[in-house]
């Protein structure tokens, strides 16, 4: 039999069984396999869609202010009451040691920086879950939400970073070269941010115990990191066990906070092995968790 004869026979087969009501063939599709190598190709996607995601940064930037009788102050007077509130606790009665500095400033100094982070991954974890009405009725990449929120994070960064720039002059601790360590140790911590927020946003469509327990959590992180007392309370006391100590030194926000405060009040160069210990952190935890986001997206709509 010819070739032609079968393709004409299959033609007539396959509209044959649609006339009787058969199935036709069907395609299952399927989330793309697990890949944290598929980050570039989510990147440049991405990229098309940029002007929304710029859109969004500049609408959570308005909408925190607007109407707002004290306008961007708020973002001056998050770290600056919590500055005031702990120089009383910590130094005027639990006395605790700021490594030659005047605490207000020690504490501002990992205050800023801190914040910017609890803000960051606070907002940007419930930004699946406040946008559910936008999820399921139009389409683009979701991690734009989550990362308008880290980028927007970044303006209360810019606005209180005016007041630490004030009081080191008050205080006239001289400005040096090293101080430019600060812009990788703050991206560093905002990619952090980005990538366990990425993580919490899906684990929130399904729990939201998450929005609920992140705030307490937060708070207890940052007792955990040198934030209102010097790291030496912790690495250079006898009284932590070594075991401790090691525990301590994993947490990315130790050397993004310390390196910080290093490089602004002391004017020297960070500590590299700390803080290549956060920046590997951030850069091995981000494309997992973006491959997890982008695997769990497109059932997002049916379970938000």
């Amino acid at each position: 039999m010819s070739s032609q004869a079968l393709s004409s026979e299959t033609v007539n087969n396959d509209a044959a069984s649609r006339r009787q009501g058969e199935p036709r063939h069907t395609s299952v599709i399927r989330p793309p396999a697990f890949s944290p190598f598929a980050i570039f190709g989510h990147i440049a996607n991405l990229w098309h869609y940029r002007d929304l995601l710029l859109t969004l940064t500049a609408h959570r930037i308005k909408v925190r202010y607007k109407q707002s009788a004290l306008g961007m102050t708020w973002a001056v007077l998050q770290p600056l009451s919590l500055m005031l509130i702990y120089t009383v606790i910590f130094s005027y009665i639990a006395r605790m040691p700021s490594e030659g500095t005047p605490y207000a400033v020690f504490a501002y100094t990992a205050l800023l920086p801190w914040t910017t982070f609890s803000t960051a991954l606070g907002n940007a974890t419930n930004g699946i879950v406040n946008h559910a009405n936008l999820i399921t009725k139009v389409y683009f990449p979701r991690e734009i939400l989550p990362l308008s929120y880290i980028i927007a994070a970044l303006a209360d960064f810019a606005i209180a970073a005016t007041v630490l720039a004030g009081l080191l002059f008050y205080h006239r601790i001289p400005l040096t070269i090293n101080m430019l360590y600060a812009v990788p140790i703050v991206v560093t911590m905002m990619l952090f941010a980005l990538a366990v927020a990425l993580f919490l946003s899906v684990v929130q469509v399904r729990f939201r115990d998450i929005g609920v327990g992140l705030p307490l959590l937060i708070q207890i992180w940052m007792f955990a990191t040198p934030v209102v007392y010097p790291l030496s309370v912790v690495m250079g006391s006898a009284k932590v066990p070594a075991t401790a100590k090691f525990l301590y030194s994993l947490n990315p926000m130790v050397g993004i906070v310390e390196n910080f405060r290093r490089v602004v009040l002391q004017g020297m160069a960070p500590d590299f092995a700390s803080l290549a210990l956060s920046v590997g952190v951030s850069l091995v935890l981000l494309p997992l968790t973006y491959a997890y986001f982008k695997r769990t997206e497109a059932t997002m709509a049916d379970v938000i």
